[in-house]
């Protein structure tokens, strides 16, 4: 992220709001998106006890359209590891997108819509910011022909997250009785047409609501109206994503990174593994059947000094062993708190470990992720 005015970056339909609010404006993503409003650990509290409105429209929306559902979803399985077969009407999955080493190209999530919602062989997408085009032409240079691969740039993406933010949405919209985790469906919020999920990038519960750009700040300023709800911007998504011991892409995971070692082995489904049949499927049961030399850890550092992505790790001779991909002094876990990759005979629970930080050594632990418990809502059974 860069401070300053630079006047080639793309601007969400909300940008005028953020501004408006006292948005301290930088660059992500080739975006002008706001870092903080009344401060980075306020907004983090705030939203770990109420609601908060996140600007998330950077993100790629895609929409994915076969002849049939069959053949869309086979075109989806090969290039990522996910059981998208299983997938119910209005059910949502987290997976990734890997090449022909088992590296990951990026991390997604894949919609199905509901009963009726679209024609039969559509399913949505949503893609990082920084890999969207990247991972168009990846996707379409390995897909039939006869499956598209559209980006929605006509919409934006609110993430509305918190312990109340069902209490906060259900006061427009019955839509919270009907999603769980991961599950999503279309609603009219104070007249607008929207689409919402249920997940998130904090660890807590939330929505996230798609919705036509011209229609986004009159969305935004209804929910904004709500007493419970304040404006949070990229610093508080960082540090409550790095406290639910959630990955971000070029930082966490990369191109040379497998998901064996990133520890995302959720997002390949059991069947996958047994079946294979996608793109670097060799790379990745093997790295699954031999075990990953590297893996990826949470360590908890003494002291509140945040060790921060790219300090070296090292062993009780000084040699270099890994480094931190993620790290910050975290305000709910109250503790100096990261992500890195280490050696696999020390990737256990309690392990030390030593980072340097300008020369200064930080001793730390092999920790359990997440740091702080994550509180998505599942419906009973």
């Amino acid at each position: 992220m860069a401070e300053g005015a630079q006047t080639d970056l793309l601007k969400t339909a909300l940008y005028d709001r953020h501004v408006a609010a006292g948005g301290r404006i930088v660059e992500f993503g080739g975006y002008a998106l706001p870092v903080q409003y009344a401060g980075i650990v306020a907004e983090h509290n705030h939203t770990r006890e109420a609601a908060s409105l996140f600007d998330v429209s950077h993100m790629g929306q895609v929409v994915i359209t076969g002849p049939d559902h069959a053949t869309t979803i086979a075109a989806l399985e090969a290039l990522t590891p996910a059981d998208l077969a299983s997938l119910a009407p209005g059910q949502m999955r987290y997976t990734v997108l890997l090449n022909d080493e088992g590296g990951i190209e990026d991390d997604l999530i894949i919609t199905r819509p509901v009963q009726g919602q679209e024609p039969d062989g559509v399913m949505y997408m949503v893609v990082n910011a920084a890999r969207k085009h990247h991972d168009l032409d990846f996707m379409r240079a390995k897909a039939p022909a006869d499956v598209a691969f559209d980006l929605r740039d006509d919409v934006s993406l609110i993430a509305l997250q918190g312990p109340r933010a069902a209490e906060v949405l259900a006061k427009h919209s019955s839509i919270t009785e009907q999603l769980g985790f991961m599950q999503a469906g279309p609603a009219v919020i104070g007249g607008i047409a929207v689409n919402v999920s249920r997940s998130g990038y904090t660890g807590e519960d939330g929505f996230e609501l798609s919705v036509a750009n011209g229609e986004a700040p009159a969305l935004f300023d209804l929910l904004m109206a709500d007493p419970l709800v304040e404006p949070a911007g990229l610093g508080a998504r960082d540090s409550l994503r790095l406290e639910a011991g959630l990955c971000l892409y070029g930082h966490d995971m990369t191109d040379t990174v497998d998901p064996v070692s990133a520890g995302l082995l959720f997002a390949v489904g059991k069947r996958r593994r047994t079946e294979g049949g996608f793109t670097g499927a060799d790379a990745v049961l093997g790295r699954l059947a031999t075990g990953a030399d590297d893996k990826r850890v949470g360590i908890r550092f003494e002291g509140r000094q945040p060790v921060r992505e790219g300090a070296e790790l090292v062993d009780a001779s000084g040699s270099i062993i890994g480094r931190i991909t993620s790290g910050t002094f975290a305000p709910t876990a109250q503790a100096s708190i990261a992500m890195g990759y280490v050696p696999a005979d020390i990737a256990r629970e309690g392990e030390p470990v030593t980072a340097m930080v300008r020369g200064k050594p930080i001793a730390g632990t092999v920790a359990k992720m997440p740091f702080v418990p994550q509180r998505y809502y599942r419906k009973p059974a």
